[in-house]
């Protein structure tokens, strides 16, 4: 049996939880795959703190540049986390033809395309399941499960700490404030919280999975990217109302040729699969031409799940994989739908004065910029009150609903700025 010497670089959550998954079923592992992993060497800045794992400390070191250019390992898996100095360890290693495994989304998302090519010009496989969902298999499933199919569409709950708040905003009735609050407490959002609220998170496993299903890298500025930062209880009160539940959905379509690709929070029908998914958990919807519809749910993130995925790439390097890479690099680029020629249902909601024609004056501006409406609500409220409305549109270009929203809100009935979110009728 061959023993696979592997330098773990970044022992924090992630990186503890690989070494301790190692050890623990090191011997299971050997007779499912013919590979016995052993832990050559870990490096870390900090390699005073206690992880919760029994090491040996002659094992550790803050020197990774020892770990990645000693001869006797084999497999190098990058754990810091961010791009920089990540990029240039890998970039190293790979040099070095050694495979790579990583749970980097930022890095992959960043500067995927230079290293998918190093990848391949060395010959050393990079492998990053770890990087998006967690312990839940979708790259894999992509790349293998799903070859015979052209991706039709994909639609991500991708970022666990976004879905906690808007689950205990729906189901406790707090406001995005206090709930971030609890989350920061519990450690499910980092402080500062904003790649997560704002939606850069998000983006970023978004990119890779996008890269993955059509075969070329994708830039992250290829995306439109919006969070969740400061959205009102009133928008989740009136989704309920209309048979929705909001997500802060990555969506990956391919339309006309094109590949349409956002990240935004969304009203998602309460009917359909991804609307049931609470808490820290994360989903995956991939439709495939062949296969049809598809669900990948579990944890997105945590210390165990994210080793699990680490360790399944592990393996797959030790017998020789060969990694990502080259599919990565199908195709020289991706036609691109632009942002403004996406076409989408809205939620709009205005505040208008109590006043005649007010909903005319409204309606004229959305039937101008060719935005036809589904349907309108309006609360009765005491004469005089500002009147709160809410219209559901048909579907229409982002270009017309940037313009008609920018000329709504000068209109002298309409008080505050509006309300704009996306509608995922997933058609």
């Amino acid at each position: 049996m061959k023993t696979v010497k592997i330098g773990v670089l970044g022992f924090g959550t992630v990186g503890a939880g690989v070494v301790e998954g190692i050890l623990k079923n090191s011997g299971l592992i050997a007779r499912r795959t013919g590979f016995l992993p052993v832990i050559g060497k870990i490096a870390d800045l900090d390699i005073k703190t206690d992880r919760g794992v029994n090491v040996d400390a002659a094992l550790l070191t803050t020197n990774a540049l020892t770990v990645i250019d000693d001869p006797e390992i084999d497999i190098i898996v990058e754990l810091i986390g961010g791009i920089k100095p990540a990029r240039e360890f890998v970039l190293r290693a790979l040099k070095n033809g050694k495979p790579v495994v990583t749970a980097n989304k930022a890095l992959l998302a960043e500067a995927g395309r230079e290293l998918f090519e190093a990848s391949v010009g060395s010959g050393a496989g990079l492998y990053f399941e770890a990087s998006v969902g967690g312990g839940i298999p979708v790259l894999r499933a992509l790349r293998d499960g799903l070859v015979g199919n052209q991706i039709k569409s994909i639609y991500g709950i991708l970022n666990g700490t976004c879905n906690y708040i808007l689950t205990r905003m729906e189901r406790e009735g707090l406001d995005f404030d206090t709930v971030l609050a609890d989350a920061q407490k519990l450690g499910y959002a980092e402080t500062p919280p904003d790649l997560d609220i704002d939606g850069i998170d998000t983006a970023h496993k978004a990119v890779v999975l996008a890269s993955l299903a059509y075969g070329a890298p994708v830039p992250m500025e290829a995306f439109t990217i919006e969070g969740i930062r400061g959205l009102s209880h009133r928008e989740i009160e009136y989704a309920a109302e209309l048979g929705y539940r909001i997500k802060l959905l990555a969506v990956i379509r391919q339309v006309n040729g094109e590949v349409e690709m956002r990240v935004e929070p969304s009203f998602v029908p309460k009917k359909h699969l991804l609307a049931s998914v609470n808490d820290a958990f994360n989903a995956v919807f991939i439709e495939g031409d062949v296969v049809g519809s598809t669900l990948y749910y579990g944890r997105g993130a945590g210390r165990l799940p994210t080793a699990s995925a680490v360790i399944g790439d592990i393996m797959e390097a030790a017998a020789g994989g060969g990694g990502r890479s080259a599919w990565l690099l199908q195709n020289k680029s991706l036609p691109v739908c632009k942002a403004e020629d996406i076409s989408i249902r809205c939620y709009l909601r205005l505040s208008l004065k109590d006043q005649p024609d007010v909903i005319a004056k409204v309606a004229h501006v959305l039937g101008k910029n060719q935005i036809s409406i589904a349907s309108i609500m309006q609360k009765e409220q005491n004469a005089g009150e500002q009147v709160p409305v809410v219209i559901l549109t048909h579907k229409a270009l982002e270009k017309n609903f940037a313009s008609a929203m920018a000329e709504i809100e000068r209109l002298d009935v309409v008080d505050g700025k509006p309300v704009r979110l996306a509608i995922e009728d997933f058609e």
